[in-house]
């Protein structure tokens, strides 16, 4: 593997200004790189959005292989107590097939109408929605199709998601750090909120490339690893693609197809990319704030990677990848520590991107070598100065750092599981503050939802 290349792709990444936390390469069943953009680190999982889709679809292949599903199982037959008595003659004839594919005839993600039409049951709210085209013709990506499969396996083997996973993959693959978000109820997504590390995001297309194999045992059968990661339908990219875009190779059983290979992809750049041709596999974790920037990536591995796989470079070059990976870093916030300035202000909370609900007094409070932030009495966070300090006041991390830039005080909050965080600003002028997430959360734009442990970012539904 050419050390030229990765840090050429390194490059490409930066000039893309894609913010990036994580990125393995994988050869030969070998990690040949990897590196962490502090304050993100190799033992913290990191929210996968909806990469979870694909470990979703690996739990429906064991239950098949178990007997208890069977790609024509229907939700009609599997789910009965979830049907409306008004489904349409096309909603009993859907199969673990059609939402495996995302072909049910949905015309675009029927989330969230399914759960306004019954917030307390997404799958008799998805067999209430109109069906537009026929079944098994077109790709629509949908998230409840997923959401639906996770419970026809929980169903189907009398085991929730997380727990089937866990015993049948992941323990197996020594892979012990699971986390997952749920809804109301306490299930799990199942098209999102699966928590890994990112030697474990590649442990898993390692998993893939061996066709299920795991040191010498199958984990996975074999002929529903290769259904899953070839292509089974057309696919329509979620926005318009350029020519030859990855996303417009196809799409498999909860896999996107790609010009190399195949890759799970999460919203915001989580990608396990799987490049069997070259023996291949790269993840990446990261804060992408464009659909663009998803492509950029793939393009990046395709461009700068591949054309260095199977040929080395001289030491120095070796030992300067290393260097360069060992001293990835989030940038700090520039500024000045001040450190005698204490203040309380009033957040606003009716700014877009506002990561809290109500207008709460903020305080700051210098302490040695940071200061200690209180939002109301419902949050506490400490913020280093030059450096990141970490808090999980609620029971979930976040890593902070911050300064003084004249009369404002600047902190970055990240949510350090997830790709998100919010820029705090105090205004000592004003006596104001505001907290804005960079990205907003897919889930709620709560940010006490994304610290508080157990992980319910939607407690409004089920």
């Amino acid at each position: 593997m050419s050390s030229l290349g990765l840090e050429a792709l390194l490059d490409r990444l930066g000039e893309r200004s894609i913010e990036c936390h994580s990125i393995m390469v994988v050869r030969h069943g070998r990690v040949v790189a990897e590196g962490w953009w502090a304050p993100y680190s190799a033992d913290r999982p990191h929210l996968l959005y909806s990469l979870t889709k694909s470990f979703t679809s690996i739990a429906v292949g064991l239950a098949i292989s178990d007997g208890a599903l069977q790609l024509d199982s229907r939700i009609v037959d599997v789910l009965p107590d979830h049907v409306p008595s008004d489904v349409s003659e096309q909603g009993r004839r859907l199969t673990v097939h059609h939402l495996l594919s995302m072909t049910t005839g949905h015309v675009g993600d029927s989330l969230e109408d399914a759960w306004t039409q019954e917030p307390g049951d997404l799958v008799k709210g998805f067999l209430r929605l109109p069906l537009t085209e026929i079944e098994g013709t077109q790709h629509y990506y949908d998230n409840s199709t997923t959401f639906i499969l996770a419970r026809m396996v929980e169903r189907a083997t009398g085991q929730g998601l997380p727990e089937l996973l866990d015993e049948r993959l992941f323990r197996p693959m020594g892979i012990d750090h699971a986390e997952w978000d749920r809804v109301a109820s306490g299930a799990a997504f199942g098209f999102h909120g699966l928590h890994l590390t990112t030697e474990a995001i590649a442990a898993f297309g390692e998993l893939l490339l061996r066709g299920g194999l795991w040191h010498g045992r199958q984990l996975v059968p074999r002929e529903y690893v290769e259904l899953a990661t070839t292509r089974q339908i057309d696919s329509r990219h979620y926005a318009e693609g350029a020519e030859g875009a990855d996303y417009l190779s196809g799409y498999g059983y909860q896999f996107w197809m790609s010009r190399h290979g195949f890759h799970g992809n999460g919203a915001f750049g989580q990608h396990c990319i799987v490049v069997p041709s070259h023996d291949l596999v790269v993840v990446v974790t990261s804060a992408q704030q464009t659909v663009e920037q998803a492509q950029n990536v793939l393009d990046a591995v395709w461009d700068c990677l591949l054309p260095g796989v199977g040929y080395g470079d001289t030491a120095d070059d070796d030992e300067g990848a290393r260097e360069r990976l060992a001293g990835l870093s989030l940038p700090l916030v520039p500024g000045t520590a001040d450190p005698e300035r204490s203040m309380v202000a009033t957040l606003d909370s009716s700014l877009e991107g506002s990561a809290l609900p109500d207008d709460i007094p903020v305080s700051l409070d210098p302490v040695d070598g940071g200061w200690r932030i209180r939002f109301g009495s419902v949050l506490t966070i400490d913020v280093g100065y030059r450096r990141w300090w970490e808090s999980s006041a609620l029971g979930r991390p976040i890593c902070a750092n911050g300064a003084w830039r004249g009369d404002r005080f600047v902190a970055d909050l990240y949510v350090i599981t997830s790709p998100h965080h919010v820029r705090l600003t105090v205004d000592a002028a004003t006596r104001t503050a505001s907290a804005i997430w960079t990205t907003i959360p897919l889930t709620s734009s709560d940010l006490l939802l994304h610290v508080r442990s157990p992980l319910v970012t939607r407690p409004d539904v089920a």
